[in-house]
């Protein structure tokens, strides 16, 4: 597998960024169909924003790592190509948004010299593979998960078995058992462990899968409460395997691995798995447990504190005594995810001079320093206040975390950052104290798909409308009760009420109150949400929901002036294709070019896949050709038994079916792959003959 500490010296990367060039050539020309050039921007993390004309362009930051140079480069690239605003996302990318289609090649090639990649940042791919953002220095951790979060994302990426699955597909790496990564909301989460074999440490992982938000949550299930380190990779591919041919395709909203466990259940999805391991490139797979050497900072004089007050909040909130002895993460909390660049780079300056050059992101949106010395404490504290950045109370109540909704999103319903910000600011100056409470999270998100993780928190909020009268207003549909549990475990939040956005904040104040007037001595939040039900919660907050005392405010959404219209933009599914069945054959052709090449190459196992790719494009364009539909891979391969092959329509030695699943009953050795590329290419010749003969009929 390549590595990503000299992406563009990669060939490959350069032929990306020259076909990404190409291809949007060929867009702008009228050649190339719109959700074929789709399904490739999104690969490439280029993401059509609610303003047309105009991209948004998703940096993939594996579990969360910048450096400074880093830092320094992605600023210098949104000054030169977007706003010069840096969003920091939960599933701890660096979004830019209102970039130019045609500029997004030479943005990709600037990045790349800095070793960062914009690859299945976006699409039906390996999203992100994010992590706890203190792992290496979690006090709690038996070791550190980085190295193999950073090896599962060198793995997957551009690997031929995850390029065009159904749906996206998102693992966590989480640094002990406290599950700070969210492993249970994941399609496939890893939770450290070790275990002590004839007096030798032994590194494993306990493993959930079919974990995810979405309009309908689903807590991830056990896999295993222990699997050796070397073997989780060929697992999670043996698992992205199955998904890839069993997980639905039509349906998006059923298309992923939590709709698929459902279906087949967890025994027949670790079944087929298993069917898989043959046919793995790798059996086993040994992750290289070396991590880049800390370079820490020189002694630097004490500050003067200028608000001691301030600073003592600071401390006991934001500051995180590390397992290496004297040092200290420091946590900063970042409204919205939002951060100039005028301001990222100040802080990759006083990153250089006070902490390790290993800055995290975090699935809060916010960020951690590594490595301050604690004698530098005032020091650090000092030049944050002066960018800003030294608010107290991170991960707390008053640090609520929001995606961008409609600012940018084509999907956005209502305002989800202007809620957020008066939400932080009715916290802060009505609940001074809150600061210290960690136990609650707030999240929002513009629309009911979960980016900003309400489905999984204490307190959640999704954005919404709501018809009243002959008008309609702006809303909030209201979640409790939901977050983790630890090691893999967690609670989905309940759908409680829907109000008026503009009564956010008053639904707030009524439920904090609540709490503090009723809860009992050392009651979490949601320890008391499970005790009082649902319907106290409904009824507690259903004087807000109240259609007869709505004010003209109530129609206009936070920080606009206007009266609300629902106004979503048009979706990233929303493409229309030019001719779907010339699309598929041209696709297997293109696949069986990428199979002959991996075979050059002697990278048998991904010319194998390739091959099977070109077989089930081939076969799906007949089948749509003959007016069949199909959702899903192994439907493929069932259908065009049943109405090509045992019809007499299209002849082959044997069944299409015993003929393509050789893929998992053979080794993924040379002669092998020469086999199953020549039937490939047979059986793509056939199809097109067989097409033509259509084409001449009608």
């Amino acid at each position: 597998m390549q590595t990503f500490r000299s992406e563009l010296e990669n060939p490959i990367v350069e032929k990306e960024i020259i076909e990404l060039e190409r291809k949007i050539r060929l867009f702008r020309e009228g050649t190339l169909d719109s959700e074929k050039f789709r399904s490739l921007r999104l690969a490439r993390g280029i993401y059509g924003q609610r303003q047309p004309g105009v991209q948004m362009v998703r940096i993939k930051l594996p579990y969360g790592k910048v450096t400074t140079q880093q830092l320094d480069k992605i600023s210098d690239v949104s000054d030169k190509y977007a706003t010069g605003n840096l969003h920091i996302t939960t599933r701890q990318d660096i979004q830019i948004h209102f970039v130019s289609l045609d500029r997004t090649p030479e943005l990709w090639e600037e990045l790349a010299a800095d070793s960062m990649t914009l690859r299945e940042a976006c699409g039906n791919t390996v999203r992100n593979v994010t992590a706890s953002a203190l792992a290496g220095v979690d006090p709690n951790e038996p070791f550190d998960v980085s190295p193999y979060a950073q090896a599962t994302f060198e793995y997957f990426v551009r690997n031929p078995i995850c390029q065009e699955m159904g749906r996206k597909f998102k693992i966590a790496f989480s640094s002990s058992a406290e599950d700070t990564a969210f492993a249970f909301m994941h399609d496939i989460g890893f939770i450290p462990k070790v275990k002590i074999e004839n007096g030798k440490e032994i590194r494993g992982f306990k493993i959930v899968i079919g974990g995810g938000l979405g309009s309908q949550p689903h807590i991830a299930e056990p896999a295993t409460d222990f699997m050796h380190e070397d073997l989780i990779l060929p697992f999670a591919e043996s698992l992205i395997r199955v998904f890839d041919r069993y997980g639905e395709r039509t349906k998006r909203m059923k298309a992923r691995m939590k709709y698929l466990i459902q279906d087949i259940g967890i025994e027949e999805l670790l079944r087929l798995a298993e069917e898989e391991r043959l046919a793995l490139k790798n059996k086993v797979y040994k992750i290289d447990r070396g991590v880049e050497e800390i370079s820490v900072p020189q002694e630097l004089h004490p500050s003067n504190i200028s608000n001691p007050f301030k600073y003592e909040q600071w401390r006991k909130t934001n500051v995180y005594p590390q397992k290496q002895e004297g040092y200290n993460s420091i946590g900063i909390k970042v409204q919205n995810g939002d951060i100039k660049t005028p301001i990222a780079r100040k802080l990759a300056n006083l990153v250089r001079i006070a902490a390790a050059d290993d800055i995290r992101l975090t699935a809060s949106q916010g960020i951690f320093l590594k490595f301050v010395k604690t004698e530098n404490l005032p020091f650090i504290f000092e030049e944050l206040d002066k960018l800003g950045l030294a608010s107290p109370g991170f991960e707390s109540v008053a640090d609520v975390t929001s995606c961008p909704g409609t600012d940018t999103c084509n999907l956005g319903i209502s305002n989800s950052t202007g809620i957020a910000r008066e939400l932080e600011r009715v916290l802060l100056n009505e609940y001074p104290d809150i600061i210290y409470n960690k136990d609650i999270k707030i999240k929002i998100s513009g629309c009911i798909n979960a980016c900003g993780q309400h489905a999984m928190s204490a307190i959640g909020l999704h954005g919404s409308s709501m018809k009243i009268g002959k008008l309609v207003a702006p809303a909030l549909q209201v979640l409790l009760g939901g977050g983790g549990t630890g090691d893999g475990g967690g609670v989905a939040s309940d759908k409680v009420i829907k109000l008026p956005s503009k009564r956010g904040p008053e639904a707030l104040r009524v439920l904090l109150n609540d709490y503090e007037k009723n809860s009992g001595e050392g009651e979490l939040y949601n320890q008391y949400y499970a005790r009082q039900g649902k319907i106290y919660f409904y009824e507690l907050l259903s004087p807000l929901a109240n259609h007869e005392t709505i004010v003209p405010e109530d129609f206009i959404d936070w920080e606009q002036s206007e009266p609300y219209k629902t106004e979503i933009g048009v979706g990233e599914c929303a493409g229309v294709m030019i001719d779907l069945v010339a699309t598929l054959i041209a696709d297997s052709e293109e696949k069986i070019e990428k199979s002959q090449e991996a075979f050059n190459f002697r990278d048998f196992a991904d010319s194998i896949y390739y091959s099977y790719s070109a077989f089930i494009n081939a076969a799906k364009a007949i089948l749509t050709s003959e007016g069949v539909k199909t959702n899903t891979q192994a439907g493929i391969i069932r259908d065009f038994d049943e109405h090509l092959v045992q019809t007499g329509k299209i002849e082959l030695p044997v069944s299409f079916e015993e003929l393509i699943y050789q893929i998992n009953q053979q080794k993924p050795d040379e002669e092998f792959a020469k086999y199953y590329l020549d039937q490939a290419v047979q059986f793509k010749e056939n199809v097109a003959e067989y097409r033509q003969a259509q084409l001449v009929v009608s």
